[in-house]
C-alpha cells in the first residue's frame, strides 16, 4: 500500500544535465527550472559543505576566498566531480518539488553522444543516489532533434546540431534512431577560454570567466562583417604588465577572430557529417536544410557560416536553449514502454 501511495506522489522529470546549465522538465508542469550547474563548496575542518547551488553559486565564481570553491561539476557534458554532481542533483529534484521527502521520482537524463560507459554509469549513479526511483538516459542529439520538431520518426533524414557549453553533438537520425553522430569536444565553454585567452595574448589583459561570457552574447559574431568594427563593448580586467585594473573598448571583429578556431571545428564536423551520411538521407537534408540547437547557435553569423561551407541552409530552432530539455521531456511518455530511443534493459 505504501509503495502505491509513494508511487502516486512521484512526478516523473527530465533533466537536460548541461556543463553550463541544467534545465528541468516535468510532466504536465513543463520546464520549471534553468539554473546554472555551479556548486558553491567551503571547506571547513577538512570536509566540505555545500553552501549553494545554480545561479546563488555562479555568482560567486571568482569572488571566493581560499576557503570557499565555486565547482562546475560537468566538464565537456560528462560527470567531472561525482559527489558535488550528485548535491546538485539532489537539489534540484528537492527544489522542483519543494522539498518533499516523499519525492521519488522517474528521471530522464540526457547525455552527450561520445559519452563513455563508465560516464553514462556515472550519471546514471548519481541521479539514483539523489533519489531517483529509476532512471533512463538518452541521447543529447536525438533529444535536440526531438525538442526541435524533426520529424525523427519517420523514414526521412534530418541533421541536428546541438552547440552546448561543454560539446557539439552532430547527428543524423531516421527513423527514431541515431544513423550517425560526432561529439566535438568544443562548445559555449571553448569560445570563452579562447575570448579570455586572445585578451591576455593581444592586450595583456585578464578577464575572468564571467566577463567573456558576457562579451560573447553580446558582440560574439563567427565572422566580421562590414558593421564588426563599429559594434563595440567596454570591458574590465587586470593588467598583466603592472597589475592594476584597465579598462578598453573591445570591438566585434575582434571577438570574431578569438573565435576562429572553435567556429572552424564546428563547421567541419557538420561537414564530416554530411559526407558521411548515406545518398538517400542526404537529399532529404538537402530539402528540410539543417537545425541548429543549443545555446552556441544564437552565435551571430554562424549559421552563414556552416551554410558556407556546407551549401546547406541552415535553421535555427525556435527555442534552440530549450530544445535538448523539451525532447528529453517528450520521452518521458515513452518510460513506460520499451522504447530504443531510452536506454536501460526493459
Amino acid at each position: 500500500m505504501f509503495n502505491k501511495f509513494f508511487g502516486l506522489l512521484s512526478t516523473d522529470m527530465a533533466i537536460d544535465l548541461g556543463t553550463a546549465n541544467t534545465l528541468v522538465y516535468v510532466s504536465r508542469k513543463g520546464i520549471v527550472l534553468n539554473e546554472p550547474s555551479v556548486v558553491a563548496v567551503a571547506t571547513i575542518n577538512g570536509k566540505p559543505n555545500v553552501l549553494a547551488v545554480g545561479a546563488e553559486a555562479k555568482k560567486m565564481l571568482g569572488r571566493t576566498p581560499d576557503y570557499i570553491k565555486a565547482i562546475r561539476p560537468l566538464r565537456d557534458g560528462v560527470i567531472a566531480d561525482f559527489e558535488i554532481a550528485q548535491e546538485m542533483i539532489k537539489y534540484f529534484i528537492k527544489h522542483v518539488h519543494n522539498r518533499s521527502i516523499f519525492t521519488s521520482p522517474r528521471i530522464v537524463i540526457c547525455v552527450p553522444y561520445g559519452a563513455t560507459a563508465v560516464e553514462r554509469k556515472a550519471i546514471e549513479e548519481a541521479a539514483e543516489t539523489a533519489g531517483a526511483r529509476e532512471v533512463f538516459l538518452i541521447e543529447e542529439p536525438m533529444a535536440a532533434a526531438i525538442g526541435a520538431g524533426l520529424p525523427v520518426a519517420e523514414p526521412r533524414g534530418s541533421i541536428v546540431v546541438d552547440i552546448g557549453g561543454g560539446t557539439t553533438e552532430v547527428a543524423v537520425v531516421s527513423l527514431g534512431g541515431i544513423v550517425l553522430a560526432s561529439s566535438l569536444r568544443v562548445g559555449g565553454d571553448k569560445m570563452d577560454e579562447e575570448i579570455i585567452d586572445y585578451i591576455r595574448k593581444n592586450f595583456n589583459l585578464l578577464i575572468g570567466e564571467s566577463t567573456a561570457e558576457k562579451i560573447k552574447q553580446e558582440i560574439g559574431s563567427a565572422i566580421c562583417t562590414p558593421e564588426s568594427e563599429n559594434i563595440r563593448m567596454r570591458i574590465r580586467g587586470r593588467s598583466l604588465i603592472d597589475g592594476n585594473p584597465r579598462d578598453m573598448d573591445l570591438s566585434q571583429k575582434q571577438v570574431a577572430e578569438a573565435l576562429t578556431n572553435p567556429v572552424a571545428e564546428i563547421a567541419r564536423g557538420v561537414k564530416d557529417a554530411l559526407e558521411r551520411t548515406p545518398p538517400e538521407l542526404v537529399s532529404d537534408i538537402i530539402e528540410d536544410g539543417i537545425m541548429l540547437t543549443g545555446g552556441g547557435a544564437l552565435l551571430a553569423n554562424l549559421s552563414s557560416v556552416i551554410n558556407n561551407i556546407s551549401g546547406v541552409n541552415v535553421k535555427i530552432a525556435d527555442s534552440p536553449l530549450d530544445c535538448v530539455v523539451l525532447g528529453t521531456g517528450a520521452s518521458l511518455s515513452e518510460v513506460t514502454k520499451c522504447n530504443a530511443i531510452l536506454q536501460k534493459a526493459c
